[in-house]
């Protein structure tokens, strides 16, 4: 007689959700990191009088730290398809800031200042999501 030791099967809420929505969950994540972010550091701003390239720089770093953020929401620790969920989230998010500035501010950048935020997106959220796919779980 051989008894069979089978891992216990847990079900979670992120594996329910389904590829559409893991990526939707990482898209809000990321938002909502960036909205906290932007609270902070505009509170911050009132004593620090940052100057503009310290202000760039903060944009740049708070738009990748979410993007970080988000793709972990999306794809968590050993998480299957993590590059592409991953690139998804990224672009996604780029994408719909890009959007919105746009809109916001009636400004128009150059094209490939719009390309260049899309492509770190990109290449952020992959490379994050790559990462995290080959992070073995415990």
């Amino acid at each position: 007689m051989s008894q069979s030791k089978a891992a216990p099967h847990r079900r979670t809420h992120a594996r329910n959700l389904g590829a559409w929505g893991r990526i939707l969950k990482g898209l809000l994540v990321a938002v909502a990191v960036s909205a906290a972010g932007i609270l902070v550091f505009a509170l911050l701003m009132q004593w620090l009088k940052p100057s503009d390239g310290v202000i760039r720089v903060f944009n740049q770093v708070l738009k990748l730290a979410s993007i970080v953020i988000g793709v972990i929401a999306a794809v968590g620790r050993g998480g299957e398809k993590g590059l592409l969920r991953g690139a998804a989230v990224g672009l996604l998010y780029m994408g719909l800031g890009v959007c919105l500035y746009a809109v916001l501010t009636g400004q128009q950048l150059p094209i490939t200042a719009y390309l260049g935020d899309l492509g770190m997106g990109l290449a952020g959220g992959g490379l994050t999501g790559m990462i995290l796919s080959n992070l073995s779980v415990k």
